[in-house]
């Protein structure tokens, strides 16, 4: 079967300026590329460089490709001063389509987690997205995804959607993102192949998925290629409408310990060098409730007994 979507993966970051060290999240995310999907290249399009430890430890995989985008969303005037914080995301909606028609591959948000290589039949495609999960009814129709976009190189598909993008721009986050994607592939089905949400998007961006992700353990079937972990709506730690969990919860103790469907399936990837503490991971629970605390507790107690001696934690 031949491949027209190129075995290149894409991922667009920096658009802001960096004022943190790259965070673990985004460490993962390219570590579980490279090591499930085994790509010919990863091709990191950024403005702003990021900068620290696990920056420096994940650089040397990857193809940077310094970018200085210009879309419709860069000088939008937001009604709306809470969706204005999130002019990046409009920006790289853009972007994305860019450089999947001048190069073809595979696009990834940079919250996505991997955990399984994508069949030769999905390449084979000329292009591919999944479906979102509705809010109120799991339907698994109504927008689909561009948190991962699979294109030939001048796919027909992102052409069209490109073209139609900045008339349906409206400062909002799906109209032009998921919504119009959604309604070309019913116009033009024969352009775009697209998978059931279990495939990239198994686990939704309600409260209650972001605590299946975060907080609970759910086992995820072989038809899942990836998680996506709808960062935007919880990774900030003054956001707390739709979970308690935060940006600076995503530890390597985390990680390393903690009885959750993220925790479970982004052991692998931790640094090499990482030294988690079970103590240290003990005071970070300390801020969920009591249930909470004793099960992730116990649970955690059961990881370090079943991965000692070879790991040589830090107890």
């Amino acid at each position: 079967m031949t491949a027209n979507i190129p075995n290149v993966y894409h991922f667009v970051f920096g658009l802001s300026e960096q004022t943190e060290p790259f965070h673990l999240m985004h460490y993962i995310c390219l570590k579980s590329c490279l090591e499930v999907m085994q790509p010919d290249a990863i091709r990191f399009h950024y403005k702003n460089e990021p900068f620290g430890p696990l920056w420096q430890a994940i650089r040397p995989h990857l193809e940077l490709v310094r970018i200085e985008p210009i879309t419709p969303a860069n000088d939008y005037a937001y009604g709306d001063k809470s969706i204005e914080g999130f002019r990046y995301a409009h920006v790289s909606d853009f972007v994305r389509l860019e450089i999947l028609l001048r190069e073809g591959g595979i696009y990834a948000d940079m919250d996505t987690l991997f955990l399984r290589r994508l069949p030769a039949a999905l390449l084979s495609h000329e292009c591919f997205m999944g479906h979102e999960k509705a809010h109120e009814a799991d339907s698994g129709e109504g927008s689909l995804c561009n948190a991962v976009i699979g294109a030939a190189r001048g796919s027909r598909f992102c052409q069209l959607w490109l073209d139609a993008m900045e008339g349906e721009f409206d400062g909002t986050w799906s109209n032009h993102s998921t919504l119009l994607p959604y309604r070309l592939a019913l116009e033009h089905p024969a352009l775009i192949h697209v998978e059931p949400r279990t495939s990239f998007f198994g686990i939704d961006w309600t409260p209650q998925g972001i605590a299946e992700l975060f907080e609970r353990r759910r086992t995820l079937g072989e038809e899942s290629f990836s998680l996506h972990l709808w960062s935007h709506l919880w990774f900030d730690p003054l956001r707390r409408d739709f979970s308690l969990f935060n940006g600076q919860l995503l530890t390597e103790d985390y990680v390393a310990f903690g009885d959750t469907t993220y925790a479970e399936n982004a052991r692998r990837f931790l640094p090499a060098a990482a030294g988690p503490s079970y103590p240290r991971y003990l005071k970070q629970l300390a801020g969920l409730s009591w249930r909470q605390f004793l099960h992730q507790a116990k649970m955690a107690i059961r990881t370090i007994i079943a991965r000692r001696p070879a790991d040589g934690l830090d107890s």
